[in-house]
């Protein structure tokens, strides 16, 4: 168990190197960040005085080392619009966005996998067709009108819910349904794949003919060994919230991760955004380790490849 957890974990750290290299050059490359910061109509010497104030004269490679070695200490530098700590600043909105994450996977969780899994148990009947119809509905429609027919029914029509803020616990309840709706499809198709070929195998098969009760085969002997791929699909599906929660932010002005993105794009505050990116990289390659492990505590099978 070791050795794969080492193997696993030098090749997170190699992703997490990679992404933030990449990251790093393509956000300098957008555009010219000094011009955007000294304004259209500022001078070539006020432009070179910038690059002097943030160290964009120096060559690129320099200056994402400098960055590196700074962020390693859990410096992130300050905003270029208000000053403030970098850090402080997604600390502030990283609640929000996690709560908004965890709430979505556990809803899409909790609906997609008893849906896979009658599915697989009556397929091509009504049950699997109106599974499958639900989950390529997921998929096809956007977040952000569904976001809005969910206000327009629960919160102009009825007024069971509110539209804006973040103050109780009601105010995530369409916010949550609207971001489960990005995972849910996938968790629910994987769940029914992995419960067809379970069925579909000798053990279970054993499992029949030793007179065990339909309880017994499906969740102990089947489910235990669909449900292997739907682990690793959450925790990436985690990483994928995190970060693809911008749109549900916006629709429903909640304070997160995502809107504090999209502010700072517009003000090209790229030390914002590129610790943003680093952040949300890191999460997603994180999550997807620490499935990686369950899927090999689960499958001993696992850690031989």
């Amino acid at each position: 168990m070791w050795s794969y957890f080492l193997k696993r974990l030098g090749i997170a750290v190699l992703v997490i190197i990679a992404v933030s290299i990449i990251s790093f050059v393509l956000l300098r490359l957008s555009g010219d960040l000094a011009r955007d910061l000294a304004g259209e109509d500022a001078t070539p010497a006020q432009v070179e005085q910038i690059e002097k104030l943030y160290g964009l004269d120096k060559p690129l490679y320099v200056q994402y080392f400098d960055w590196a070695f700074k962020a390693l200490k859990g410096d992130l530098g300050r905003s270029l619009y208000s000053n403030e700590p970098v850090f402080n600043l997604i600390l502030s909105r990283l609640g929000v966005t996690a709560l908004l994450a965890v709430l979505g996977l556990g809803v899409a969780v909790v609906v997609a996998v008893p849906l896979g899994v009658f599915a697989a148990v009556y397929r091509n009947s009504w049950i699997d067709r109106c599974s499958l119809g639900l989950a390529v509905f997921g998929s096809a429609i956007p977040n952000f009108w569904f976001a809005l027919i969910l206000i327009y029914f629960f919160s102009v029509k009825l007024r069971w819910l509110p539209i804006t803020g973040s103050e109780s616990w009601a105010h995530f309840v369409l916010p949550t349904i609207t971001l489960s709706t990005m995972v849910m499809p996938q968790i629910m198709r994987l769940t029914r794949g992995g419960m067809i070929e379970a069925l579909d195998s000798e053990y279970v098969k054993m499992a029949w003919a030793k007179g065990l009760g339909p309880g017994v085969v499906f969740f102990k002997h089947a489910l235990r060994n669909a449900v292997l791929p739907v682990v690793a699909l959450a925790a990436v599906s985690l990483g994928f919230l995190l970060g693809g929660s911008v749109i549900v932010e916006a629709v429903f002005s909640l304070n997160g991760i995502g809107s504090l993105a999209y502010e700072s794009i517009r003000r090209a505050d790229f030390p914002i955004v590129q610790s943003i990116l680093f952040m949300l990289s890191f999460s997603y390659v994180l999550l997807t380790l620490l499935a990686d492990l369950i899927n090999a505590r689960l499958d001993p099978r696992i850690r031989l490849h």
